[in-house]
């Protein structure tokens, strides 16, 4: 078994809580190296074993097995190629979408304001800015994005690492628990196309179900004549309330 292993980083502009990064974003560069390992774009399942640090020296590590993000003796991730089971609702009407924004929870309060997907104190150009708020007449959660330049790779192709970090969110919102304090614990992602820079997008998040402390979450990215572009299913870890005082009842 061949292993090799190069050292990244994660900047703190993309945080999800203050000190660690974003989970959806964090899940997109580590499958990534398992994608360009492995020389396809199967479904990849990355969990999430602790809160990614930030602004540290990670390892990135592949192997015949899949990939692992470490810090120290610490494991922060691990991918590997799975298929996806999920089935995907029918894309919200843009106009549903823009108006689904207007309610969205986190406008209210916010435990992570500066999250780099969904913060309300991140100004535009600074972060995804993806509020996504519940539909009138469905249960779901949706929001119009367009993916600016600064989230360009190749052939001005919106980097995979974003379309990861645009799935991640939605999920949550999705559960429409707006008490709920939960952190992403494992996301399972294909993206189908990436969009260009400029092409007018939808999100939709929705609950799948609950196990206990598990909240099941999906999520798909359309383009804005509703064909699907990415989608995810996620798993979301249930916290003690009591932890954060920041969030009233």
């Amino acid at each position: 078994m061949s292993t090799t292993t190069k050292s990244i980083g994660i900047g703190t502009h993309f945080c999800g809580p203050p000190e660690s990064g974003n989970g959806g974003y964090c899940c997109g560069v580590v499958a990534n190296a398992l994608l360009d390992l492995a020389g396809t774009s199967q479904p990849a399942e990355v969990t999430l074993h602790a809160p990614p640090t930030l602004d540290a020296d990670l390892g990135l590590s592949t192997d015949d097995e899949g990939v692992q993000l470490t810090h120290g003796n610490d494991r922060l991730a691990s991918a590997r190629l799975r298929p996806l089971v999920l089935e995907t609702p029918a894309a919200p009407a843009v106009q549903e979408a823009m108006d689904a924004t207007t309610r969205y929870a986190g406008f209210d309060k916010h435990l992570f304001p500066r999250c780099f997907v969904c913060g309300p104190d991140r100004p535009a150009g600074d972060g995804l800015r993806m509020f996504a708020g519940p539909l009138a007449n469905r249960a779901l959660v949706a929001a119009p994005w367009t993916p600016g330049p600064e989230f360009a790779g190749e052939a001005g192709l919106t980097a995979p690492e974003f379309l990861w970090a645009v799935l991640d969110c939605p999920g949550y919102f999705g559960l429409l628990q707006p008490r709920l304090i939960a952190l992403l614990g494992r996301m399972h992602g294909e993206i189908l196309r990436r969009p260009v820079s400029g092409e007018p997008c939808l999100v939709a998040g929705w609950k799948i179900g609950q196990e206990g402390r598990k909240h099941h979450a999906g999520t798909a990215l359309y383009g804005a004549k509703g064909d699907l572009i990415a989608r995810a299913s996620a798993i979301w870890i249930e916290l003690d309330r009591s932890r954060f005082s920041a969030v009233q009842a």
